[in-house]
């Protein structure tokens, strides 16, 4: 799913318990993650869930990034799913440039998601950027 097509579906599902199922559903479609990668190192800090991410560049020039990720929730799953959409395949400035406020409003998201779950979401962003960040230097 791409990043129009999921802004769609979410405006004309107007019952959240269906967002919700669709989240979900996103997450279990995650590539898996190595075990090996769930270290301490690669963990998102500000989530009450476990989750790990790592970044992938490609050889092109500017490059792009990709982003490997999990978490033991299914919610959570979800989230990083739909980052996923948002941010793989951009370079890190075209990662900077993405107005995630707006996205998260646009989704609906704020109304939907607890304070918790909100706080993680921006954390994996903020740990995306710096993934990005770290890996263009």
């Amino acid at each position: 799913m791409d990043l129009e097509r999921l802004i769609e579906t979410f405006e004309v599902i107007d019952d959240w318990e269906e967002r919700y199922s669709i989240i979900i559903d996103l997450g279990n479609q995650l590539s898996p993650m190595p075990d090996e990668l769930k270290t301490e190192e690669n963990k998102v800090t500000g989530c009450l869930s476990q989750v790990w991410m790592v970044c992938q560049q490609s050889e092109a020039t500017p490059p792009v990034f990709s982003f490997l990720a999990d978490s033991d929730s299914h919610i959570v799953k979800g989230l990083i799913a739909i980052l996923q959409i948002i941010f793989s395949g951009k370079t890190a400035e075209e990662i900077r440039a993405v107005d995630i406020n707006a996205l998260f409003t646009q989704l609906g998201l704020e109304q939907h998601l607890s304070p918790n779950r909100r706080n993680g979401f921006y954390s994996m962003v903020e740990k995306i950027k710096e993934l990005s960040k770290a890996e263009a230097a």
